[in-house]
């Protein structure tokens, strides 16, 4: 099976992403509108790749460019937590905090955080590569 977004949708986003920017003149919202418009075509190409999972792994390969991307709920949970966990480091800080308590309550937990779940990423999924769409099987 290939796995390739919709050329139609593609080109049918962007076209009323930029008449939404002229129109509005904010980048900003058409971005939104281009994103939100996108949402189903990503949604029909993301979900036959999910079930495609015969190994029962947590992440997948990105269908387009390097890293992964979650396809049970075991590979969501981390994402979710991991999301979670970074914004309430960075609730931790504001334009007041010292230097060395950005440090310590965001950066290095930040960090730490993001190696633990780059290594749970890698041990629960596929080896990562470069890949620009799927090739046929």
């Amino acid at each position: 099976m290939k796995y390739q977004l919709n050329a139609q949708a593609l080109v049918l986003a962007a076209l009323l992403g930029v008449i939404t920017f002229f129109l509005s003149k904010d980048l900003t919202i058409a971005f939104t509108v281009f994103g939100i418009l996108l949402v189903p075509a990503i949604i029909e190409l993301y979900v036959p790749y999910a079930n495609d999972n015969l190994k029962n792994l947590w992440f997948k390969r990105k269908i387009y460019g390097w890293g992964w991307t979650p396809v049970t709920w075991q590979g969501w949970l981390i994402t979710i937590l991991y999301v979670v966990f970074v914004t309430a480091f960075a609730l931790t800080i504001d334009e007041n905090s010292p230097t060395r308590e950005i440090i310590f309550t965001f950066v290095l937990p930040t960090v730490l955080l993001t190696l633990a779940f780059i290594g749970i990423a890698h041990k629960k999924g596929e080896k990562p590569r470069w890949q620009w769409g799927i090739k046929n099987k």
